[in-house]
């Protein structure tokens, strides 16, 4: 787990000076326990080590028969690539493997990694630059085509500081993330920076891209016929796996625990595959009927033997912090649960270095209340997911959004093929964006910030070839989706409550934002980022309703972009709290 960056320069051209070190300065945080440096010729990688696997001869870049690797991420069957393939290792790193492949197998290594992953590999005797990031989009990868070549880099801020694009918004991703809370496809909302979108490779000669691969998350195909015996049976043998290579370490690991059946579902499995107590962190609020799942966490770490962590999250902390949590989302993402994240990951790191997760229980078992409505015809109150923005008729913003939802559309006729029904269709639609695009970038942003690892066993190719072409039936039944997860659980544990109605995950912050909202209002109504977009006099009236539920989304989108501008483009400090900050 680390930050990498680099160049591919075309011949003759030149990069800004210093442009390596500000980048790797930039990315610092992602990789606190060292760096490394790889220039040959027009080719540079850059790395900053966060050391979790083969803490003594790990370092990177990596080096065998003329080629070179930085990566992020890591590579939880290493151990099984190294035996199976008969490689000669020179160091017990997780990332060494790859390497090797790619020698032997050229731009068909990544079909057998397991794991997340950014990869940059340098073939100096081909003359290429290999790119790659993981099928799921767990670990993030961004690229800035310029006219002295092409750069990269974890974070978009690095390739900015670097001087490869400059801190400008596209009024298109705007759009987007006012409305759905993130933004989607390969573009983000910085004119000149594109991600590399899940499972993509590129390979790039001279400065240029001149090859594109796509390896997919997701299992092609239709619903299969499967018994529900069967199905739990290769569900237990898919998630013992996961968890197991998930909890290859060299440093302490402990789990996100919430309330809910995902993360119960893996505090059980490592339940049963630890001797000592698992380590399990959960979040609560301090606002009176706020969705506080700490009494079901509390109930499910006695009954698996955890050494639970409480962390009360209150109004306080999160004016005081906010600033910094917002300005580590440059890639930004307007979901409400970085708050929590960003406090679980900073207690985590008092204990741990590794925090397993829960996040794709969802997406890959059919959890979503929205999922149901997908499933119907538009005559039986069925609709298309995400077909209303958070400020549709509300009368905020200057210039109603008109193409906010063609990135969504686009996915959404990808993510139909192949003879999938409407739950797989919608099921793949969130693997497409809101996975990668929102709940991945807040687990790795919110824990690089704090110098921790999070893993997701979830979104692993042996629990999507377990669970994704399951029957529709096993997927949601009386009008409760994740069946089948949740039979497992009442098999297995049982304390977990795994049929209790889904409560959802949700933080306080429309009646946060409510109680401050005459000091709040005004103050985000006159940042730069906000005059431009919207009318004054309807910010100040969004706060003072930010109790109810949709007044509260807007209002927090506008905070977090206020905040998100005043770091990002302004390019302003996040001292202080929400308060200074905005004044």
């Amino acid at each position: 787990m680390c930050g990498l960056a680099g160049l591919a320069l075309r011949p003759g051209a030149q990069a800004p000076e210093g442009a390596l070190d500000a980048m790797v300065a930039a990315l610092a945080h992602r990789g606190p326990d060292g760096s490394g440096q790889h220039v040959a010729g027009a080719v540079a990688l850059a790395h900053t080590r966060l050391s979790i696997i083969d803490l003594v001869t790990g370092d990177q870049p990596l080096f065998a028969g003329g080629a070179a690797l930085v990566a992020n991420g890591e590579i939880y069957n290493y151990r099984e690539l190294r035996e199976v393939n008969q490689l000669l290792c020179a160091t017990q790193s997780d990332c060494e493997p790859p390497l090797h492949l790619y020698r032997r197998d050229g731009l068909g290594f990544v079909e057998t990694l397991r794991g997340m992953y950014a990869i940059a590999l340098h073939d100096r005797p081909a003359r290429r630059l290999v790119l790659a990031r993981d099928p799921f989009g767990i670990k993030p990868l961004y690229i800035a085509e310029t006219e002295a070549g092409i750069a990269f880099a974890s974070e978009p801020q690095a390739l900015i500081a670097g001087g490869f694009a400059q801190a400008r918004i596209r009024p298109e991703a705007r759009d987007e993330l006012l409305q759905l809370q993130f933004t989607t496809g390969a573009e983000t909302i910085f004119q000149g920076i594109r991600r590399l979108l899940p499972g993509e490779s590129l390979t790039i000669a001279d400065g240029k891209i001149v090859e594109r691969h796509r390896r997919m998350a997701l299992p092609e195909g239709p619903p299969e016929a499967i018994t529900e015996e069967a199905a739990l049976a290769r569900l237990d043998a898919a998630l013992e796996e996961s968890v197991t290579l998930h909890q290859r370490s060299d440093v302490p690991y402990g789990l996100f625990l919430s309330g809910g059946t995902d993360s119960a579902a893996i505090l059980a499995m490592m339940a049963r595959l630890n001797e000592k107590p698992v380590m399990a962190f959960t979040a609560g609020f301090d606002v009176k009927g706020a969705a506080d799942e700490r009494a079901a966490a509390r109930r499910a770490a006695e009954a698996a033997g955890a050494r639970h962590v409480e962390v009360m999250v209150d109004e306080a902390m999160v004016w005081r912090h906010l600033p910094e949590i917002v300005a580590c989302m440059d890639d930004p993402a307007a979901d409400y649960a970085i708050i929590p994240t960003w406090f679980l990951a900073r207690r985590a790191r008092e204990e741990v270095k590794v925090v397993l997760s829960g996040e794709g229980g969802d997406e890959i078992f059919g959890g979503y209340g929205r999922y149901r409505s997908a499933m119907r015809p538009w005559w039986r109150w069925g609709r298309a997911m995400r077909a209303r923005g958070t400020f549709d008729r509300m009368d905020v913003l200057r210039n109603e959004p008109r193409f906010w939802r063609d990135g969504i559309a686009a996915a959404e006729s990808e993510a139909a093929r192949g003879g999938r029904t409407r739950l797989q269709a919608a099921q793949a639609l969130d693997v497409a964006d809101w996975l990668p695009n929102d709940l991945l970038t807040k687990l790795d942003r919110c824990l690089m910030a704090h110098g921790v690892e999070g893993r997701t066993p979830f979104l692993d190719s042996g629990v999507a070839e377990a669970a994704f072409r399951l029957p529709d039936a096993l997927k949601v039944r009386d009008n409760q989706g994740k069946y089948l997860l949740r039979a497992w659980l009442a098999r297995h544990f049982p304390a977990s409550e795994p049929f209790r109605p889904k409560q959802g995950f949700t933080v306080p912050v429309g009646a946060w934002i409510e109680r401050r909202a005459d000091v709040l209002g005004p103050l985000v109504a006159s940042q730069p980022g906000i005059a431009e977009i919207c009318k004054p006099g309807r910010v100040e009236q969004i706060f003072r309703r930010a109790g109810e539920k949709k007044p509260g989304a807007a209002a927090w989108h506008l905070l977090f972009y206020a905040l998100w501008h005043r770091r990002h483009i302004e390019g302003l400090a996040a001292e202080g709290d929400v308060f200074d900050v905005l004044a």
